[in-house]
């Protein structure tokens, strides 16, 4: 065995309005409507249909031999107008949920991956009073309906990402260049989490509930230098380190504001961690480190990341950690066997309690404000016709799946092959090999 996968699960994660298409009033899709938003001038309404064609993505979810399926629920479709919840909605999320019970598929559901109806953007989406109130509405509405069929929930998908786009870097709706309003957001966002959690355990005691968290790394670019030190420390704390502390334990520290009514706790079940790429930091700049190897998307590709990452969190903050989306852009699928090989290495090189691994993504999906273009998919998708064809990185996985890890032969076959990667990895074969095997570091 070339790797032994010992206790980590392997699962394959998506979300509602980037695979699901059709005309739910989301704020995406009322932003992806307006010329020049998504770069390619693509909008969620096509996607990859998923609504439609439930059956035959989970049986494609059969054929890969996935047991763990994380979800999403678009809340839009659920409650249409502020406390108007939609029947038919829930019916077709429990009709999904059945068939992948039925083929022994353990559902992990999110609840908010960046997604709020129309209604709630209009009033001003996580910056408006009404926001968690309105959430909460929708979580028990949820929960209630769907608890017999669902015991594993992710409250909130990388709410720091989610600020940091919408309200800071303008890339995505509602577009503005306001930091504050961005901790306004992100403040909004840890009291749903934090007032959901007690909520679902009040309705279905047994659940196993969390955030997913996206966390990466920051390396000053000049360690010895005290100015990049110090802004590598501040965009984590900024970044990440202060959210996760929230939504983890209710204390609260700047830059975010909360209420004094959350007792310190623990306020999770699991850590969800979304882990993609570091930051080079040089000063106030986060950046990429030069001559690293990349994916489409120009985002490093490094795997002792993830090692490190699992590292800090299991240090913090004890139980069971999930990496609930790990995976890269990769239009041809040059090396995305290779990628899912050495990310899945480090993290069991990291000696935590990882016991879940959910690659992103099931299938190529609209990402986002890139639109159609990034491919992140073991499946490709032919955005035309919908056809679906199963790429050579999912039989890896599915193979991985099926042994329990990855034999010599899966890695002659699928890894070996998968030796460089795109752009900047291109010129830099040898970087990119010289991680395919990460020295497992003690803990």
């Amino acid at each position: 065995m070339k790797l032994d996968l010992g206790s980590l699960e392997l699962g394959v994660a998506t979300a509602a309005t980037q695979i699901e298409g059709g005309d739910a009033d989301t704020n995406w899709h009322r932003w992806a409507a307006k010329p020049g938003s998504a770069r390619d001038g693509s909008t969620p309404a096509r996607a990859a249909d998923h609504w439609n064609r439930v059956d035959q993505d989970i049986a494609l979810l059969g054929e890969l031999g996935v047991k763990h399926y994380r979800m999403g629920l678009e809340w839009a479709r659920i409650e249409p107008r502020p406390g108007v919840f939609d029947s038919a909605a829930v019916e077709h999320y429990r009709d999904e949920l059945t068939k992948l019970r039925a083929l022994g598929i353990t559902p992990l559901v999110t609840l908010h991956h960046f997604n709020n109806p129309g209604w709630l953007e209009e009033r001003g989406a996580w910056l408006s009073p009404q926001a968690v109130e309105r959430f909460l509405a929708y979580v028990r509405h949820v929960v209630s309906h769907l608890k017999d069929l669902v015991d594993e929930w992710v409250t909130i998908n990388e709410p720091n990402v989610y600020a940091t786009e919408a309200y800071i870097y303008g890339e995505w709706p509602p577009a503005t260049h306001h930091p504050l309003h961005g901790m306004s957001a992100m403040s909004a966002l840890v009291e749903a989490h934090l007032r959901a959690y007690a909520l679902i355990h009040a309705i279905q005691p047994e659940a196993k509930v969390g955030v997913a968290h996206h966390l990466r790394v920051f390396d000053p670019a000049h360690p010895y230098n005290p100015i990049d030190v110090a802004g590598a420390s501040a965009m984590e704390h900024l970044f990440q380190g202060a959210v996760l502390e929230a939504m983890s334990t209710g204390r609260i520290r700047l830059p975010l504001r909360g209420s004094s009514r959350f007792a310190p706790g623990r306020y999770y079940d699991f850590i969800g961690v979304n882990y993609y790429t570091r930051n080079w930091v040089v000063g106030v700049y986060p950046g990429t480190k030069p001559g690293t190897p990349t994916n489409d998307l120009g985002w490093e590709i490094y795997p002792a990341g993830l090692a490190r990452v699992l590292r800090q969190v299991a240090k913090r903050y004890p139980g069971p950690i999930y990496i609930t989306e790990n995976g890269t852009a990769d239009a041809t699928d040059e090396f995305r066997s290779r990628f899912i090989f050495t990310h899945l290495r480090a993290a069991i090189a990291s000696y935590t309690p990882v016991t879940r691994y959910y690659h992103w993504c099931f299938t190529d999906n609209w990402e986002w404000a890139e639109g159609e273009v990034p491919r992140f998919g073991l499946v490709e998708l032919d955005y035309e016709t919908q056809a679906r064809t199963i790429k050579q990185s999912g039989r890896f996985y599915a193979d991985m799946i099926a042994h329990g890890g990855v034999t010599e032969q899966a890695y002659e076959r699928w890894v070996v092959p998968s030796a460089v990667g795109s752009g900047v990895a291109r010129s830099v074969g040898d970087q990119w090999r010289g991680i395919s095997d990460p020295t497992p570091v003690a803990p």
